[in-house]
């Protein structure tokens, strides 16, 4: 091979080289579905209140949605004892997470979970938090009043579920901040 044509060859392979794994970063992200949800942390105050409007003990399980720093599931663990699963889009978020749970040392109370909240099996829980948007707590709405049992309580930040009226709306003192609560009833919402 002339030394040009060899020369051509090994500039080729190195810009595949160097141009690869940008490709696999963008073809993971095209790929992916859409955000429900810009990451904004709920205030822990807020959070409080969430956990103690679902009445969160002992025995429950708390599903958190696009759970970020995992605060909310931490704070169920540590400070009522219940079981936790955080789910987040973003596998830095749920990094960060993990390593939140562990500095709190409740690390065997919670798991986190890279899963887009479209997917998951939420029918273990008895509570499920959320801080998405109005149009993704109504995507949402269909899957979790078909998953889960009656009695099950959801608690969102701010954002609404359309005709579905709360059971308890409440706006948390010093804040801007809204809280609804409904209770799964058997009834599939579309």
């Amino acid at each position: 091979m002339p030394a040009r044509q060899w020369l051509l060859a090994i500039g080729a392979l190195a810009l595949a080289l160097a141009i690869t794994p940008w490709l696999v970063v963008g073809a993971r992200h095209s790929a992916a579905p859409a955000k429900l949800a810009p990451f904004v942390t709920t205030p822990q105050d807020v959070v409080e209140r969430m956990l103690e409007l679902a009445q969160v003990g002992p025995h429950d399980i708390v599903y958190d949605l696009g759970c970020g720093d995992g605060r909310l599931v931490i704070t169920a663990a540590k400070k009522y004892g219940a079981h936790g699963v955080g789910v987040d889009f973003d596998p830095q978020r749920v990094l960060e997470s993990r390593a939140n749970a562990k500095a709190a040392g409740v690390e065997d109370l919670v798991e986190f979970r890279d899963q887009d909240a479209r997917t998951v099996d939420v029918s273990p829980a008895t509570v499920v938090t959320l801080y998405l948007l109005n149009s993704s707590n109504l995507e949402l709405r269909p899957m979790l009043t078909r998953a889960l049992k009656p009695g099950a309580r959801i608690v969102s930040h701010k954002f609404g579920m359309g005709d579905w009226r709360p059971e308890r709306t409440e706006i948390v003192p010093n804040t801007d901040s809204t809280i609804y609560l409904w209770r799964a009833d058997g009834h599939v919402r579309p």
